[in-house]
């Protein structure tokens, strides 16, 4: 893949990489490429980073013809900057996009591009403890048409953030609410997908979640509304007794990168792991009886957010004492210990970035 490059005439001041939040600051460049059906993928670029220009009927603004990407890169202290499992990115996003007809991207192409971008703005990596560069691929249905049918016209764009702790709590246990009135995906429908359209659906109950002052969401099934599903931007676990159960994938969960890590984490440290469904009802039982020893939420943003305390039936269950659990922090230890390149990597997890 041939990347045109044109470089700011205009760099931005860093920000103070000790007072990062999340979300906050956007680097120098973008990527974008171009696709016209028919023809393909063409004019892959890296520009500088501008406002976008686009009709305004184009359909991703009538038409929600639009999904994305999260994934960080990592400064090890050797000076290697180190990307995760990239690759399983562009698989979930090449997913997305058969579900929602929007073109494939290559997964080569992925990669080189990912690279070849956070090569450019490898200053904006930041180098302080528990910090990273947010990347976020992301598509859009660029042809103006209002009618519904698929689009003609894409592109395909990453940007970059640097960023510090996702949430305000940082690896300190957050607050979960039980969700029963409303529902974020169900069978049949886009859940597995990651695209925004599932992202509004779940904001109306994340904002009575944090009015009620918990963290986030835990969702149920949208059929009978008794099966966990996930946390508003996490898979999650529990582990109940010796055993550590996560939703079995479907069609409404979205199938998370460091989900699947972890799984293959304990599996290696011979824990026991079910993927299976689990009910609330089961799930307040564990916790009455003491038996749900510890909880935590899996996702790119956090890395794990262990879970203290979970909102069931109007009563407020404490979690490993509202702690966190020792299996929370080797996880968390272990996971961001590989993806900063401070511990071994066995599984082959980590790609570096050509200097």
């Amino acid at each position: 893949m041939d990347i045109r490059i044109e470089r700011t005439s205009r760099p931005k001041e860093k920000p103070d990489w000790n007072n990062l939040s999340f979300g906050r600051y956007y680097t120098d460049h973008m990527f974008v490429a171009d696709y016209t059906e028919g023809s393909g993928w063409q004019d892959s670029r890296v520009v500088p980073y501008a406002p976008l220009s686009l009709d305004p009927a184009a359909m991703v603004f009538h038409y929600a013809m639009e999904l994305f990407e999260g994934m960080k890169a990592y400064a090890a202290k050797d000076g290697r900057i180190l990307l995760f499992r990239p690759l399983e990115n562009a698989r979930r996003l090449n997913s997305s996009a058969a579900r929602i007809c929007m073109p494939n991207f290559p997964e080569n192409d992925f990669l080189e591009a990912l690279k070849t971008f956070v090569k450019i703005e490898q200053d904006w990596v930041p180098r302080v403890p528990d910090t990273s560069l947010y990347l976020r691929p992301f598509m859009i249905a660029t042809e103006p048409h209002l009618g519904v049918r698929a689009s003609k016209l894409f592109q395909l764009l990453i940007i970059a953030s640097p960023v510090g702790a996702y949430y305000p709590e940082g690896l300190n246990p957050v607050k979960i609410y039980l969700e029963d009135e409303y529902v974020r995906a169900v069978r049949g429908g886009t859940g597995f997908t990651k695209c925004g359209g599932n992202y509004a659906a779940s904001l109306v109950a994340q904002r009575k979640a944090e009015k009620l002052g918990f963290t986030q969401v835990l969702w149920l099934d949208g059929v009978e509304k008794k099966y966990i599903e996930e946390v508003g931007t996490m898979n999650v676990m529990f582990q109940i007794g010796d055993e550590v159960i996560t939703p079995e994938l479907g069609d409404s969960i979205l199938p998370g990168v460091t989900r699947s890590s972890v799984l293959e984490l304990l599996r290696s440290w011979n824990v026991r792991v079910s993927e299976r469904r689990i009910s609330i009802d089961e799930l307040y039982s564990a916790a009455r009886s003491g038996a749900l020893r510890e909880s935590f939420g899996t996702g790119t943003a956090a890395v794990i957010s262990p879970i203290g305390a979970f909102s069931i039936n109007d009563e407020l269950l404490s979690v490993s004492d509202g702690g966190i659990g020792p299996l929370s922090r080797k996880l968390y230890d272990t996971l961001t210990g590989i993806q900063w390149g401070s511990l071994p990597d066995p599984f082959g997890w980590t790609c570096e970035v050509s200097g």
